[in-house]
């Protein structure tokens, strides 16, 4: 699903102009970015959580040449689902009863 395709789906779903969605999902994107710019963590209850996370320097390997280079340290956004995404696309298969030994 495209931007597009998201922005009329959520139109259709709250019965709002594809406009006013769009400018809304807009003004969304944008205040989640400029948190994790701030290094603010941005979490919606049973979605999710957007946050910044620190990956450590490495090594690395050119493919064509095989050449070890240094990969330098930076911060990168990363998306954690909450329970409830987890669950809607994936649901909990119910816990299987454990097999009970009978002593004779």
């Amino acid at each position: 699903m495209n931007k597009e395709q998201l922005v009329s789906a959520i139109a259709k779903e709250a019965g709002m102009t594809k406009k006013d969605v769009a400018l809304a999902l807009d003004a969304t994107l944008k205040c989640v970015t400029e948190a994790l710019k701030n290094q603010d963590k941005v979490t919606l209850v049973g979605f999710g959580t957007f946050q910044v996370k620190e990956r450590a320097a490495r090594d690395g390997r050119n493919p064509k040449t095989g050449e070890v280079i240094k990969i330098p340290a930076k911060k990168v956004p990363v998306f954690s689902a909450g329970k409830g995404l987890r669950d809607a696309v994936s649901p909990a298969t119910p816990a299987k009863k454990k097999a009970t030994s009978k002593k004779k």
